[in-house]
């Protein structure tokens, strides 16, 4: 069978033996890598695609563990009102997006990732995840499949109180209703049944309620006197979630902060914790919970600057910490290698300026076979080795700010940025070539996201605020009755 070739490149494999080829090729048949070597070993035969890639880097696909669907077309509102930012966003994705408003921003989200080297991304259905409708799931994995990328889709129960309201627009007017707890797990089973496997394997689905215990907050802190005990409705919730997971043999994900994995593992039957399972942000979590994540064998990603997450601490008791974007509202981005280098910017500030902490070489694991593993996928994807997927993409070092070409991990982390990436190819298929995408037109595809954006506006009664000078202000709209519902 013809082969793809990457050849003359510096190969960063990510393998076991972490090793760094120079001068080396990447041998692609099919959807696998078929070796990685020199480039004198990778001698081409007839029919096969030699790309050169002299003054290049070869890296494997990154990998974001933990992002959300629907904030690349609600950027800049409420950018400037941090404590209400969830206040506000939650109730416009629950009451004013319809079905083509979640596949134009899958497009749009898909086409950020791919154009910084992101192969594989997940993404959770709205801030607070949102199952009502599973058609909403299938648009936004249809546009990563159309693109050529890995999506794991991330859909489950909101949190309490139960039922919520929501707004549906299919007949193009508002329609409110309550949806049980249920009918939310209703909607995520429909979405796993359709979507679970498909995209040639490249689409899947996680089961994800918003916190691994609803009863405490949902994002913060909880200290020991307001988390003492779990209600029947987290034992309720949990098992639940279990049953349905182990149904379909899907994995879990989900957020905890401190107070929840201290409760959680009250429940020795159905707790969200284990192997199965990566938890977002744990902030403020105590020693006695991470030997919780430790015993119980828990992933966590990790999204910068974070809030009083113990990452070195975790780390020390051997649990696998990965780094995520955490999506790309109010003002983040899906630029792995930049949230990279901020989260070890941080943790240099939070450490004294100790650079021993955290070197390049361990923050590029956690964009890559770390996440890999947290996702349960680290025997397929994460690393250039022979067998494993054929993800991977080509960044150019012969740029300014990338030069000189010596100590590549250095750089890249140091560095590069996302715009530095130059092709992509994901499952064997290359689908970003010399910074080309030929699967859609990009200019509709943004045009569209554009489109869906404005109409979210104009839903939620908010066009004259495109016209002031910034956002920042949005916030007092909303906190006029008459302007958003609440999300109840």
């Amino acid at each position: 069978m013809p082969a793809t070739i990457f050849l003359n490149a510096t190969v960063i494999t990510m393998d076991p033996a972490r090793r760094i080829i120079e001068d080396g090729a990447v041998r692609v048949v099919d959807d696998r890598i078929a070796a990685v070597g020199a480039s004198a070993e990778m001698r081409p035969e007839p029919g096969d695609r030699v790309i050169d890639c002299r003054g290049k880097l070869v890296i494997p696909g990154l990998i974001d563990a933990h992002g959300h669907a629907g904030h690349c077309l609600i950027r800049g509102i409420a950018a400037d009102t941090s404590p209400l930012w969830m206040k506000i966003v939650t109730p416009t994705y629950w009451h004013h997006t319809t079905r083509e408003f979640w596949q134009a921003e899958g497009m749009v989200s898909g086409l950020e990732r791919l154009r910084a080297g992101v192969t594989t991304g997940v993404s959770i259905i709205s801030s607070m995840p949102r199952s009502d409708d599973p058609e909403f799931a299938v648009g936004h994995a249809r546009a990563y499949d159309q693109l050529g990328l890995r999506e794991i889709i991330c859909t489950g129960p909101a949190g309490l109180p139960w039922p919520r309201d929501v707004t549906r627009w299919e007949t193009g007017t508002p329609v409110r209703r309550s949806i049980t707890f249920a009918e939310m797990m209703e909607g995520a089973e429909a979405a796993i049944q359709t979507l679970d496997g498909s995209g040639n394997g490249r689409i899947k689905v996680y089961l994800t309620p918003f916190t691994i215990v609803p009863s405490i907050d949902p994002s913060n802190i909880s200290t020991p006197d307001q988390a003492v005990r779990l209600t029947q409705d987290d034992r309720d919730h949990a098992r639940a979630v279990r049953e349905l997971a182990r149904k379909y043999g899907i994995r879990l994900h989900s957020d905890a902060f401190a107070g929840h994995i201290r409760l959680a593992f009250q429940d020795k039957e159905n707790a969200l914790l284990g192997p199965d399972i990566h938890l977002q942000h744990c902030w403020g979590i105590s020693p006695a919970e991470i030997d919780i994540l430790a015993q119980t064998g828990t992933s966590v990603t990790h999204a910068p600057p974070g809030r009083n997450t113990p990452v070195i601490e975790m780390m020390a008791r051997g649990i696998n910490v990965a780094v995520t974007t955490d999506g790309t509202a109010p003002n983040r981005f899906f630029d792995l290698l930049q949230t990279a280098r901020l989260f070890q910017s941080v943790q240099h500030v939070l450490r004294g300026h100790d650079r021993y902490y955290f070197p390049p070489g361990k923050v590029l694991e956690m964009i890559t076979i770390d996440a890999a593993r947290a996702l349960g996928m680290e025997d397929q994807i994460g690393s250039l080795e022979a067998g494993k997927k054929a993800d991977l993409a080509v960044i150019d070092m012969r740029a300014p700010h990338m030069t000189p070409d010596w100590q590549p991990v250095h750089r890249l982390i140091a560095q590069g940025v996302g715009s530095d990436v130059e092709t992509v190819m994901v499952d064997g298929r290359i689908i970003m070539q010399d910074r080309r995408i030929t699967q859609v037109d990009e200019i509709e595809a943004f045009a569209e996201g554009n489109r869906e954006a404005r109409a979210l506006v104009t839903r939620a009664g908010l066009e004259r605020h495109l016209h002031e000078p910034g956002w920042g202000q949005l916030y007092r709209t909303f906190e006029e009755p008459v302007s958003l519902p609440e999300l109840q």
